[in-house]
């Protein structure tokens, strides 16, 4: 039975992924952070069904004595590093809590495996935000980067501290530069959620309308479910490399909000409305991912469409908030 440790294993992508591992027949080894929210912190695994199948164990990116007596314990074969202070708009009032999780803590999972299992293969959660103001108008693993927000450059820096450990140290070590991938455990705070979540509750009577921000920004949605599948192949590779997950396709925000309040049979005109304090200090407009060398070195290809997606998480929403109403 192969062991696999994941980092941020109680976020969206690390619920999936290991629910996609356990399937597998892994033995997954689950970093968690210390919180006084700890009642709750399992949530999504617990809506996979998966939460006695992980091994929850204290851990920090940002102690790398937690992460060497993690590593010397459990001596996995895989390291999926996806913990992070992920949501950007966040990071410009936290850039140096964003830098020292989202950037240091990476190089901390990396120097721990180094030192304790340097035969372990490490992957990096790698973000579509690096390409920032892009340079292309179509972004591949060639395309320069030009981060627009402290949490772009950390992970930049998270990005070339897992070249660099690959390229020094033969480490079988990869990124994955995901483009934007949500889900009906996607956190609330991030704007595809936001939308879903406010289309449920104004379709059950709970709220009257929706503050938004750049309507106008695009971006290139997928499936979590879809994206760990893709780390998981990264790992299977004889060669550790870099690999852009993406479904080739941008959406504008309006769209998005068209799309799901259209399953609901609502007008989205009549209830969203934009505010100047939702819109970023530095924008990103547009991302759109080309995933060619993923879909021909991988055999990766997303399942979900769009249109797919939105319908499963505005469902999910509308369940959650019928289960608090019945309460």
């Amino acid at each position: 039975m192969p062991t696999a440790l994941v980092t941020g294993v109680t976020g969206q992508d690390g619920a999936y992924l290991s629910q996609l591992l356990l399937a597998k027949g892994y033995r997954v080894i689950g970093l968690m952070r210390r919180s006084a929210s700890s009642d709750v912190i399992g949530e999504r695994l617990r809506w996979l069904g998966i939460l006695k199948d992980v091994e929850l164990v204290d851990g920090n990116l940002t102690d790398l004595s937690s992460l060497i007596r993690v590593l010397s314990v459990y001596k996995p074969d895989e390291v999926y590093n996806l913990a992070a202070q992920s949501f950007v708009a966040a990071s410009w009032q936290q850039p140096l809590l964003t830098g020292n999780v989202t950037g240091l803590g990476a190089a901390n999972v990396l120097e721990a495996v180094r030192l304790i299992k340097p035969d372990a293969r490490f992957y990096q959660a790698s973000s579509s935000e690096m390409y920032g103001l892009i340079q292309e108008p179509k972004q591949s693993e060639t395309t320069p980067f030009y981060p627009r927000s402290p949490y772009a450059a950390a992970k930049l820096y998270a990005h070339w501290m897992t070249v660099n450990y690959r390229e020094s140290f033969g480490m079988h070590a990869s990124s994955g530069i995901l483009f934007n991938h949500e889900s009906p455990l996607r956190g609330i705070e991030f704007v595809t959620r936001k939308v879903t979540d406010g289309v449920a509750r104004i379709k059950l009577g709970l709220a009257t309308e929706l503050p938004l921000g750049n309507l106008n920004a695009t971006r290139d949605w997928g499936h979590a479910r879809d994206y760990v599948q893709a780390m998981h192949l990264m790992l299977q590779q004889k060669v550790p490399d870099d690999y852009v997950i993406a479904t080739g396709r941008t959406t504008s925000i309006r769209d998005l909000c068209i799309i799901a309040f259209s399953h609901v049979g609502l007008n989205w005109e009549e209830h969203v409305t934009t505010r100047a304090d939702l819109i970023r200090p530095a924008e990103v407009d547009v991302l759109l991912g080309d995933s060619t060398k993923a879909q021909t070195t991988l055999g990766w290809k997303p399942e979900t469409t769009l249109e797919m997606m939105v319908a499963e998480m505005v469902e999910a929403d509308l369940a959650r908030h019928r289960t608090r109403m019945a309460s």
